[in-house]
């Protein structure tokens, strides 16, 4: 994907989300992780280019992370996939937690040689992807003991009592789907980049 176009499609959607979103406070706190990306991107995009597939899956996320943050998360329109009354679009994003780091991590393990034997790469990668996702739970927990009930729709645990594990396993179910399905055709891409 060529760089503009990445570019103009993060800048359309972080403005479509911006303009009357359900909160700003909570559109803030959703939004920051991919304006976060987008400003490391830009700062390494030289020194340490990504893969295509990997810059492909942060637009991705940041897209998520975008919509969650315009709507809430339990409030999105399409969030109720399931048809089980609850809205599971926070679940899609837990999901990307994983799924879009495993890849990343991956690719800075693999070209920094952090691990360097390579029966343990999957599990350092599954590992540090789940460290994440605990930390951003820990995040989670500190913005709303600091906010109080500002707070709920940035937690949109929507009163499902085992929300914190359940992001948090999804993250590592994200990260092991990652390393199965695109491993290969990650490497493919790792070679025609160095």
């Amino acid at each position: 994907m060529k760089k503009i176009s990445w570019l103009l499609i993060f800048i359309i959607v972080f403005a479509w989300s911006a303009i009357g979103p359900k909160s700003y406070f909570t559109w803030f706190l959703e939004v920051l992780p991919a304006v976060v990306a987008l400003i490391i991107l830009a700062c390494t995009q030289k020194s340490f280019p990504l893969t295509p597939l990997a810059y492909w899956l942060i637009l991705v996320h940041a897209i998520i992370l975008m919509v969650g943050g315009h709507y809430t998360y339990a409030e999105v329109p399409f969030g109720d996939l399931l048809g089980t009354g609850r809205n599971n679009y926070d679940k899609i994003g837990h999901l990307a937690q994983g799924f879009v780091p495993a890849l990343i991590a991956r690719e800075i393990f693999i070209r920094k040689s952090v691990v360097l034997v390579k029966k343990w790469l999957s599990f350092f990668v599954v590992t540090t992807c789940l460290s994440i996702s605990a930390f951003y739970e820990l995040i989670e927990w500190w913005v709303a003991e600091l906010t109080g009930d500002s707070a709920e729709a940035f937690l949109g645990t929507q009163g499902y009592i085992w929300d914190t594990q359940s992001d948090m396993a999804l993250a590592l179910l994200g990260a092991i789907l990652s390393i199965i399905l695109l491993s290969k055709y990650h490497n493919r891409q790792l070679e025609d980049l160095t």
